[in-house]
């Protein structure tokens, strides 16, 4: 990744629709005589697809399901459904009432989504209920009887700051020291999911347990006179054995706190002044030992997961972009690299090592809010999207081969302000 050169794709006016005439080859190559400086630049990159389903801003973009699915939200409380192997919707419904804030997958199985309507809600949505759901788009005007996904739980959180959700796996350690604590043991023994939302009181936490829709523990203000303001951004991880959550404020600061099993608590393990504006997102990658803060100033920085306990002080680097808004940060799952949404329209991609500036997308006309990468897999993993007793890719169907190459194909989600989503195909 460090021998890279940055490169800036720019937009082609071409691009309409579902755009898959991207060719790599008449990008990278530019004839030239053997001894002569080439005086052609390649033409300008665009992106693999373009998606156009949604008439207002997307705000959240997911890639699940083994790359083979991606989730689209609006700022109307519209979410879709794609394949990405046909490029085309397969379930559409208005999940709610307002902006959608955030869009994950649970197992196979399920999706959550969250929206300004104060509700963070379970759908059930498997592969075999797609056929019989609505695939209207909102562009296409809404249908008199949509059929939805069937709603499984919905939860009531505070949605007043725009901060989307985080999940993880329930490790089991969050017992209460309330004599309520037995039967939040017993909670946790269903080892299901932990969502990190804001709470009511600036500056807190909630952890909240799924299924069961507890709420475990509030973490508290970083800062003793509680100035953060606003939590902007959080996010909740393992890293081996330990549970931490970072999370980004109103007033810049980054804190990063890990969960106490001995005291049942959590301790404020790191916390910095790092950005002279609003956080607006934080990501991690807990095997190279960093968590990652983007703002609405210029600065993106890069913060050590090993914290100097006596002091509480980490390694910190800062990279002065120049570009003012940029949110979404996202780190990539094989963490070589992280991404970022621009208010100025452009994608930047950075070394998740270095905060090396590697690439720079451009194509939507008006701002990005929202990215997602593609899960990274090994060969023998996105082997594994072929039917059962199938062990030569040679002998698989057009329609096989396709969902692999889907499943493998290192994919950039973008979702703008002008309601489309573009697809790229990156590093």
């Amino acid at each position: 990744m460090g021998c890279l050169t940055p490169v800036t794709f720019d937009s082609c006016e071409s691009a309409a629709g579902v755009d898959d005439s991207f060719d790599k080859e008449r990008i990278n190559k530019v004839p030239f005589s053997s001894g002569q400086v080439p005086t052609t630049l390649p033409p300008p990159a665009q992106p693999v697809y373009v998606l156009r389903g949604h008439n207002s801003p997307i705000h959240a973009v997911a890639i699940i399901r083994h790359n083979s699915r991606l989730l689209t939200g609006d700022a109307d409380g519209w979410v879709s459904l794609w394949s990405l192997a046909t490029k085309r919707a397969v379930a559409v419904w208005r999940a709610h009432q307002a902006t959608i804030l955030g869009l994950k997958e649970w197992g196979d199985d399920n999706i959550i989504s969250q929206g300004r309507d104060a509700r963070l809600v379970i759908w059930q949505l498997r592969i075999a209920d797609e056929p019989g759901l609505e695939k209207k788009l909102p562009v296409e005007g809404t249908s008199d009887d949509p059929k939805q996904p069937w709603m499984l739980h919905s939860l009531t959180v505070n949605t007043l700051n725009f901060c989307a959700f985080s999940v993880c796996s329930d490790p089991g350690t969050l017992p209460s020291p309330t004599p309520t604590s037995q039967r939040l043991r017993q909670v946790d023994d269903d080892r299901g999911l932990l969502v990190a939302v804001p709470a009511t009181t600036d500056g807190q936490i909630d952890v909240f347990h799924l299924p069961s829709q507890h709420r475990l523990s509030t973490i508290p203000s970083p800062r003793d006179d509680a100035k953060t303001g606003m939590v902007m951004t959080v996010q909740i991880f393992h890293q081996r054995d330990t549970l931490l959550l970072a999370a980004g404020y109103e007033n810049g600061d980054v804190a990063l706190y890990t969960y106490n099993r001995s005291c049942a608590r959590w301790v404020t393990q790191y916390h910095a002044t790092v950005h002279s504006q609003p956080v607006l997102s934080v990501d991690v990658a807990p095997s190279l030992g960093f968590f990652y803060s983007s703002s609405a100033d210029a600065i993106v920085a890069q913060h050590s997961l090993m914290i100097q306990t006596d002091t509480g002080s980490a390694t910190m680097q800062e990279f002065k972009t120049k570009h003012s808004g940029q949110q979404a940060l996202t780190v990539r799952s094989d963490e070589k690299i992280l991404a970022t949404a621009g208010w100025d329209s452009r994608i930047r991609v950075y070394s998740a090592r270095t905060l090396r500036e590697l690439a720079v997308l451009k194509w939507h006309k008006e701002g990005c809010y929202a990215l997602s990468f593609a899960t990274m897999y090994e060969p023998k993993d996105q082997l594994a999207a072929k039917d059962d007793g199938v062990d030569d890719y040679e002998t698989l169907t057009a329609g096989q081969r396709r969902e692999v190459r889907v499943k493998s194909t290192h994919w950039l989600a973008v979702g703008s302000k002008d309601g489309k989503v573009s697809l790229w195909d990156i590093y």
